[in-house]
């Protein structure tokens, strides 16, 4: 399905992102895809980096993490696969029902990645303004989600055209690019926005390293919703504190799942049987707490309200009561019936 039709549908595309999380190693690796399928997300994102395609050894490190890596190009180096282990994990989605997603991060990635066969290209907020790399997503005809935390409101707009212009769907994630994000700069304010401006399915990439964005966003909208993960935020690497542990994405999927029953409007605010039931059983009659002689005239003091509702005089008769003489003792607690009046 495009992004649209999860919007229509009312579902959210759930994204488990693995990126960098393996650490390298392919049996973490299958592991952590193994976990994340039993979540019942909608499909596994992986970051297809080409070391000698994307980067070179000038590209410095965003955070200073590696002990065994000299340069950010060494890094991605070793974090490549071959085309070999890439057919194995598309195998391994496609076995477990999970969609193979992934960011790639040069023409090169988007020619193996055609190759293996995927339904839809993730770009990062890096590459969102990137003419070079979009062109080249755009000649697959496949549809794309763009995550926007490093574009400007301009530079949106100018990757936005360019998609419209060559009848590409599209779907937009909110996004801040840090790892974690702060509650105060998750920003779930430009989900509306987005959607207003772009007219487009919405979402968000989350990197606040809890379950509380992503229900926010679903709560208010979201199509779409990202989230790295990871088996415990201790290991090794630079998204690990901004990740959620295999056991938070499971709430986080159920939390969703809950969510998206919960937004419609549920019964309507009629009447009907099982809601008078309800009603007669918690609602009110009018009863006395104290006692009060043939003759007195009721005060509001006088009045208190006692379940059930079927008792005696509604306590939405409240106005007709106040002020009317009674014709009979009231013991304090008795319910006021009809007849107890002239």
């Amino acid at each position: 399905m495009t992004l649209t039709e999860y919007e229509n549908s009312g579902r959210t595309y759930i994204i488990a992102e693995i990126a960098q999380a393996h650490d390298g190693s392919l049996g973490i690796l299958h592991s952590l895809v193994e976990a994340a399928a039993k979540t019942g997300v909608d499909a596994i994102k992986f970051q297809m980096h080409i070391a000698h395609a994307e980067s070179s050894p000038l590209e410095p490190f965003r955070v200073p993490f590696s002990y065994v890596d000299s340069t950010r190009f060494d890094y991605w180096k070793r974090m490549e696969l071959s085309y070999e282990q890439w057919i194995l994990l598309k195998e391994r989605c496609d076995k477990l029902g999970v969609e193979f997603l992934a960011t790639p991060f040069s023409n090169a990635a988007v020619d193996l990645l055609e190759r293996l066969g995927v339904n839809r290209y993730k770009i990062g907020s890096g590459d969102a303004n990137n003419p070079l790399l979009l062109k080249k997503i755009i000649m697959t005809g496949k549809d794309v989600i763009i995550s926007t935390g490093l574009g400007t409101v301009q530079e949106l707009d100018r990757t936005v055209s360019v998609l419209r212009d060559n009848s590409v769907p599209y779907a937009l994630l909110q996004c801040t690019s840090k790892y974690p994000t702060s509650a105060s700069e998750v920003g779930l304010g430009w989900l509306g926005k987005l959607r207003d401006r772009y007219r487009c399915p919405v979402g968000l990439s989350d990197h606040s390293g809890s379950i509380y964005a992503g229900l926010g966003a679903v709560a208010l909208g979201a199509v779409a919703l990202e989230t790295h993960i990871t088996f415990d935020r201790r290991m090794f690497g630079p998204d690990a504190p901004a990740s959620l542990t295999i056991d938070e994405l499971s709430q986080l999927v159920k939390g969703v799942r809950f969510l998206e029953e919960a937004r419609g409007f549920g019964p309507d605010k009629e009447i009907d049987p099982n809601k008078l039931a309800i009603r007669t059983m918690f609602g009110k009659t009018l009863a006395v707490n104290r006692l009060v002689r043939a003759g007195e005239t009721v005060r509001f003091e006088d009045l208190e309200g006692k379940k059930p509702a079927n008792a005696g005089i509604s306590v939405a008769e409240l106005d007709r009561v106040v002020g009317a003489k009674l014709i009979r003792d009231k013991q304090p607690w008795d319910f006021l019936q009809q007849e107890d009046f002239e």
